[in-house]
């Protein structure tokens, strides 16, 4: 971009119809970012380190014999700080993701795109992984562009392949470890190491992901983040004049005037160097204002304050801050609608936090059998038949014990006497309660199971006993 540009885009907003990485007849642009620099970028890399050893360590890390976490949608089975849910928990899971997307609309109406610049993902993969890969390569923004107008010489095509070659080796490797979070480290083993036919599903799951992660950090890039990501058109309706962003202080910045060791007094700080846009991964030109594509790096804050040192003006011409506080000179403030959002998520959070400290690792269902009357059982004794389900949500198999815990009446298993539940798997059986005559005194007659596993009670289901009633 140049100043004419520049000068264009003030006096025609209409740049803001489209993505800054696509020009006017709908082509892309191909985006050649600086290498940032700075101490920002170096927070940035630190944080970025502790996300890599976050990521392709956790799949290792186990708790009770089981994952830390597991998010295996193939089997809806689900392993969160080594506690399996289940499709039973399934509301658990709802009041997680509503209690995740009230905390992602307080956090940006705060913040901004804060997580997105820091520690998203795609963000961290492409900046900090990729990327630098790419520099090592090829060299910097200016040596890039000079390569890719380049002809397809001998160098240009060891570069580009080598790259390549690289990328799709990172994306399998990112890949195989994305895989260990959904069907977990020992089964991705078993695919390693055992036939590959007996593995197709997972070899073409393979492939498929390595194939994804290539195409975005090779070829899509900044696209995932402005084209696909939801996220970035949310900030219209989360974001207000108090939500912190990077931004330009444009009434410390305007008029802009190139550098002139005696600066024109009616000229800004800006002298419209354009190093905030060389940087950009997305692009943009941040002097512009808030937009879509800017999602919170900081590039542009290390590139302005790298230049305003050379020249002797003061740090921060952009830097984090809301609009409140370029226009007004405010502090970033706690307004309603945060306390609102705070309030109602500290709800949320605590309603979460108890459904998880009571969830039962072990969930009964009983039912008497359909269609089935009570049965005589001699003169003084009648029995009804039962329904048993039972979904165990431990690592270990569990025989079951049913006992009464009202009256004086017994319970007869059939084929068992127990009900026995494999590891993280779903039981079922069938079962008769006999009561004495003498405990009938209504038509139903409410009762109290009793689920014992050594001696230790687990749950108590209540039912009904459906019997005769006396003349």
């Amino acid at each position: 971009m140049n100043s004419k540009e520049d000068i264009s885009k003030k006096e025609n907003p209409s740049f803001r119809d489209r993505i800054a990485t696509v020009d006017e007849s709908g082509k892309r642009k191909w985006v050649f970012a600086q290498k940032p620099k700075g101490k920002l970028y170096r927070i940035r890399t630190y944080v970025s380190w502790a996300f890599f050893i976050l990521f392709f360590t956790l799949p290792f890390i186990e708790v009770n014999d089981q994952p830390l976490f597991l998010f295996n949608v193939t089997q809806a089975r689900f392993i969160l700080f080594g506690k399996v849910f289940w499709p039973q928990d399934f509301f658990i899971f709802g009041l997680g993701m509503l209690t995740f997307v009230v905390f992602i609309v307080l956090f940006t109406a705060a913040f901004g795109r804060l997580f997105c610049g820091w520690v998203c993902p795609q963000t961290i993969f492409m900046e900090m992984f990729f990327r630098k890969i790419e520099y090592f390569i090829e060299g910097d923004a200016a040596q890039q562009k000079m390569l890719a107008k380049a002809p397809w010489t001998g160098e240009k095509i060891f570069k580009k392949s080598a790259k390549h070659i690289i990328f799709y080796l990172c994306s399998f490797i990112i890949a195989n470890f994305f895989l260990a979070y959904i069907i977990g480290v020992k089964d991705l083993w078993k695919i390693m190491t055992e036939p590959v036919s007996q593995h197709i599903g997972g070899l073409i799951s393979l492939i498929v992901f390595s194939g994804v992660f290539y195409a975005v950090y090779a070829f899509f890039r900044e696209q995932a983040c402005t084209v696909v990501c939801p996220y970035g058109r949310l900030q219209s309706v989360l974001l207000d004049r108090n939500s912190m962003i990077v931004a330009y202080d444009h009434q410390r910045g305007e008029p802009r005037g190139k550098f002139k060791k005696i600066a024109a007094p009616e000229t800004g700080d800006c002298i419209d160097c354009f190093q905030c846009v060389k940087v950009c991964p997305t692009g943009i030109d941040i002097r512009n204002g808030t937009q879509m594509e800017c999602v919170g790096c900081t590039a542009c804050i290390d590139a302005c304050d790298a230049i305003m040192e050379k020249i002797n003006k003061p740090l921060g011409l952009i830097r984090y801050a809301s609009e409140n506080g370029i226009e007004k000179r405010e502090k970033l403030q706690y307004t309603g609608r945060m306390k609102l959002y705070t309030v109602l998520l500290g709800v949320l959070v605590t309603v979460l936090a108890f459904l998880l400290v009571t969830r039962k690792d072990v969930d009964t269902t009983i039912m008497r059998t359909p269609g089935m009357l009570y049965q005589e059982r001699g003169t003084d004794s009648v029995s009804n038949l039962y329904n048993i389900k039972v979904a165990n949500k431990t690592n270990k198999s569990i025989p079951l014990e049913l006992r009464l815990d009202n009256g004086s009446g017994s319970i007869e298993i059939i084929g068992h006497s127990y009900v026995q539940v494999k590891e993280q798997g779903e039981g079922s059986g069938s079962f008769f309660i006999i009561l004495p005559r003498k405990m009938i005194h209504e038509r139903k007659t409410p009762l109290k199971i009793g689920i014992w596993h050594n001696n230790e009670k687990l749950d108590v289901i209540s039912t009904n006993f459906l019997g005769p009633v006396a003349d």
